[in-house]
């Protein structure tokens, strides 16, 4: 696969510093006053400060969850989702959506967890058994 780039707008440049880099491990690339590149699993993902940014909150009903919209995140292994959840939820990060199995038993099963950034930004980070079968499974 290809690695996607995604820039995001952020409030708080120090706080997505140690969000991004220091919680959920992604190394920094280079960086400018007002924006930081890091490593998001091999993904090339900038956040950029805009004063005053507030994200928007919509949520869509995803089976039997309210799922943030927008929402962006990367699919990991299930012992590097594992590890994630672990490390979010010592860290004290509120969960919008509890790590759990959604679509159990259904083509498409996968474990997935919600939370914000600092900024409001949704992240998701989900995992399947196999990956290959079930991302776009129907």
């Amino acid at each position: 696969m290809n690695p996607f780039h995604l820039a995001v707008p952020v409030s708080d440049l120090a706080a997505a510093r140690q969000f991004y880099g220091e919680l959920l491990g992604c190394a920094e690339g280079r960086s400018a006053e007002a924006w930081v590149d890091f490593n998001l699993y091999g993904h090339q993902f900038v956040v950029h400060y805009v004063p005053g940014y507030e994200a928007a909150r919509y949520h869509n009903p995803v089976d039997g969850d309210k799922v943030p919209v927008p929402h962006f995140g990367v699919v990991l292994s299930p012992s590097d989702w594992s590890a994630l959840a672990e490390r979010v939820a010592t860290a004290g990060v509120e969960f919008v959506i509890e790590p759990h199995t959604r679509f159990a038993g259904e083509p498409g099963e996968q474990s997935t967890m919600f939370f914000y950034d600092p900024s409001g930004n949704a992240l998701e980070f989900k995992a399947f058994a196999d990956m290959e079968r079930q991302l776009f499974a129907k």
